[in-house]
């Protein structure tokens, strides 16, 4: 604490205080005194006790630049850390698998899987088994040529100890192992013995089995393994191997059989609680592996359950298979193949026979291999593959793709202008993107990726290959003599242009709209009963069901950041009908218009009116459908605000109960939202001796409340339940969409046949 007394205009008379200058200096900036010094020898008669010690500008000075130099002096090379081996990755597993999470956790898996697959690429396998025991570890099992168990001769290490010890360490970096492979860094096995409490590895080789351990990248010896203590656990005594390591022999194999099995368990310490293994997208993962080796069986196996379940892919026709995998529309062209091979050279350090890496010039290989077909729809599913390692983020052999597949569309439509009507207006990229399906590979060693998640991928020279095949192939099969290609090709540049006019014709009426909208004052739609807040952060959108819920809402909600909508009945099933016909619907259109971000590939999320947008229907069957029939138009033509976490179901009760209490005490109301809960709730208050009002009331509707308890228990914050809609996996919520909702009837008939037994009669409000 500082004192600080005047003399008039002659400046500070009196200072006290820690680190502030001698009191016969007046007028000093006191923020410029920082340090302690010397006792001022000063007094203030009117300040009891004695002053505490003071400094003067220039003492303070002197200190703090002694300070300054002794904290540069205490920051020495003792300071700084060097992460050796497995160290780094334990540290900062991000940088290596992406996350700690259940997407880390699977990233893990892989990559043990992706070296599997590489031996099965180069023709020296046909078979991999997944197996997820029940204990949480995961095992995989190959029949390729298996992991070399020699010595290397520069570290002194089997082949086994230093493909999972050694950062890049391994045969994929141009020793003539593989010609093309997904792991290219060598850093895979290792990092997931890393973070693994526990790792296995069992060799077939030579007629005999090879076997060694690991705890967090450490290897040694599990007591389980000589048998002296139970069933392998990263629980088990361990004994870390101190001068040299041992691979041991644990038995003898059929002379020619040859393969690898690791087993692992992922370290707790590492990983977050909620990390699970996602079966699905394992199985989804075989399953797309399966296409793009044809004749691999891949075997997944789930032990975790009560009961184990496995399931085998396996498919002969390769990605022109996948691609009508992938396609749900009905085909506007057959499956086109195009492929081609092209050499490129790159500079690339190799290392030489005394282990230096030397700049050399190396001449490379690029396979191309692209499956196509355009559909009637509208939707556009591309994959992309490297060494059948995906790419989800493209790279230059999806741009090449792209760059080559506009060019040879706009040649054609210019050779066909007349015919087609095209007119002067320009082809763009989306307009022939839409209803199309591909599968875009290719085959190259040594291919550059961005970080080891692989996903983008980043070799320059493959951009110009991946073109000029495609444009060579395209073309062929765009100008074919032949009947059906002939056909399928007039149709296809009919749908293109269609597109294209569609496009145009849309950005007009945008425009138009736009220029309508500056000179009226409000183009909302009338029914709409607006909040009067701007801010996004806060402002919800109710969508409600009728003009009694609106009217009850409208007495129940705060209008200062609550906006209401209410739509007639049950809006159009926009799965079946086409995009012309959603707009003419007055309910889509007003919603479409409310929430202000356009719809389908022009929605912009960043436009929307609203922070929230909460259905709020009834409690009943019609409740239900009106809300599907909502959810439908969102995740057709609004998906990103559904991927966003903005939209949201309310859910009002289903029943109040009213408790009697005795004298003039008010009468307590409890509300319920299932028919369990409500059974449960009346026979607790009924043990309690509690009397409850007869009979009680069950909501039909939402117009039945009045607006104290519909803001009580649906709208206000403070004590409503709101469920959030997420789409985890976009591709599986379309298809329950199209089943639900779409033009085929017989598998919707199908699945109602068959889930008929599984249905509680007691949720029908019949």
């Amino acid at each position: 604490m500082f004192t600080i007394r005047y003399l008039g205009r002659g400046g500070i008379k009196a200072v006290s205080g820690p680190g502030i200058a001698c009191c016969k200096t007046p007028n000093r900036p006191i923020s410029r005194i920082r340090e302690p010094g010397p006792p001022c020898v000063h007094r203030d008669p009117d300040i009891p006790g004695e002053a505490p010690p003071l400094t003067t500008a220039k003492q303070a000075g002197a200190a703090k630049k002694a300070a300054t130099s002794k904290s540069a002096k205490d920051y020495t090379a003792h300071h700084l850390q060097v992460l050796e081996g497995l160290e780094a990755v334990r540290k900062r597993p991000g940088m290596y698998i992406g996350s700690t999470d259940g997407r880390g956790l699977m990233h893990c898996v892989w990559e043990i899987i992706d070296n599997a697959v590489d031996e099965a690429l180069g023709g020296h396998g046909s078979r991999i088994e997944v197996v997820l025991h029940a204990d949480g570890s995961v095992e995989v099992r190959d029949n390729g040529r298996g992991v070399p168990v020699d010595i290397e001769p520069r570290t002194g290490l089997t082949g086994v100890e230093l493909v999972y010890t050694r950062l890049h360490a391994g045969g994929k970096f141009g020793s003539g192992s593989y010609t093309a492979s997904g792991g290219l860094h060598g850093v895979g096995a290792s990092v997931v013995n890393a973070l693994s409490a526990r790792m296995d590895v069992q060799v077939d080789r030579g007629g005999k089995t090879y076997a060694m351990s690991f705890r967090r990248g450490e290897p040694g010896a599990f007591s389980d393994v000589s048998g002296t203590q139970g069933a392998p656990s990263p629980t088990n005594d361990f004994t870390p191997y101190v001068q040299t390591s041992a691979l041991d022999v644990i038995g003898k194999t059929r002379r020619g059989v040859t393969g690898t099995r690791v087993r692992y368990w992922a370290d707790p310490q590492i990983f977050t609680k909620d990390a699970t293994f996602d079966d699905v997208s394992l199985r989804d993962r075989a399953r797309q592996t399966s296409f793009l080796i044809p004749g691999l069986a891949l075997v997944i196996r789930d032990e975790r359950g009560e009961e184990p379940h496995e399931e085998t892919f396996l498919h002969e026709g390769g990605i022109s298979e996948f691609c009508e995998y992938l396609a749900t529309d009905p085909p506007v062209t057959p499956v086109w193949r195009l492929e081609g091979t092209h050499h490129f050279t790159e500079t690339v350090p190799v290392l030489d026979d005394k282990g230096h890496m030397v700049s050399t010039e190396v001449e490379r290989e690029c396979h191309v291999d692209v499956a196509l077909r355009w559909g009637t729809g509208y939707d556009t599913t591309v994959k992309s593959f490297v060494n059948i390692i995906a790419t989800p983020k493209g790279g230059t052999h999806l741009s090449g793709f792209e760059m080559a597949l506009l060019k040879v569309v706009r040649k054609q439509l210019e050779l066909n202008a007349r015919k087609l009507k095209v007119g002067n207006d320009k082809v763009e990229k989306d307009d022939i993107l839409a209803g199309l399906t591909a599968v875009v590979t290719v085959r190259l060693a040594e291919p550059q990726f961005e970080g080891q998640t692989k996903e983008v991928l980043g070799t320059p020279a493959v951009r110009s290959i991946v073109a000029k095949v495609v444009e060579r192939e395209l073309t062929a099969a765009l100008t074919s003599r032949k009947r059906d290609d002939k056909a399928a090709a007039a149709l296809v540049l009919e749908k293109i242009v269609a597109e294209m006019k569609a496009r145009i014709s849309a950005r007009q009426h945008k425009e138009t709209q736009r220029k309508k909208n500056a000179l009226e004052s409000s183009s909302l739609p009338a029914k709409l009963a607006d909040c009067r807040s701007n801010d996004t952060e806060r402002t919800e959108l109710f969508i409600v069901e009728g003009d009694s819920a609106l009217g009850t809402a409208k007495l129940a909600r705060s209008s200062d950041y609550q906006a209401l909508l209410p739509i007639r009945g049950k809006i159009l099933n926009v799965q079946k009908a086409s995009i012309a016909d959603m707009l003419k619907n007055a309910e889509c259109a007003a919603i479409i218009q409310v929430i202000g971000a356009g719809s389908g590939r022009t929605f912009d999320l960043d436009a929307v009116r609203y922070g929230k947008v909460i259905i709020m229907t009834d409690a009943d069957v019609d409740g239900a459908h009106i809300r599907t029939l909502l959810l439908t138009l969102f995740f057709r033509y609004m998906r990103p605000l559904i991927e966003a976490g903005r939209v949201y179901a309310a859910v009002p009760p289903l029943h109040r109960i009213e408790v009697v209490n005795p004298g003039s005490k008010k009468n307590e109301l409890l509300y319920t939202y299932s028919e369990a809960e409500m059974r449960k709730t009346v026979g607790a208050l009924t043990r309690r001796g509690k009397t409850i009002k007869q009979p009680l009331q069950r909501y039909k509707g939402l117009g039945e409340m009045d607006a104290d308890q519909l803001a009580e228990t649906t709208m206000d914050p403070r004590h409503r339940t709101l469920r959030r809609v997420t789409v985890e996996a976009a591709a599986r919520a379309e298809e329950v969409f199209e089943l639900l909702m779409g033009n085929e009837v017989a598998p919707r008939k199908e699945f109602i046949v068959t889930s008929a037994a599984t249905l509680d009669r007691e949720r029908i409000d019949a």
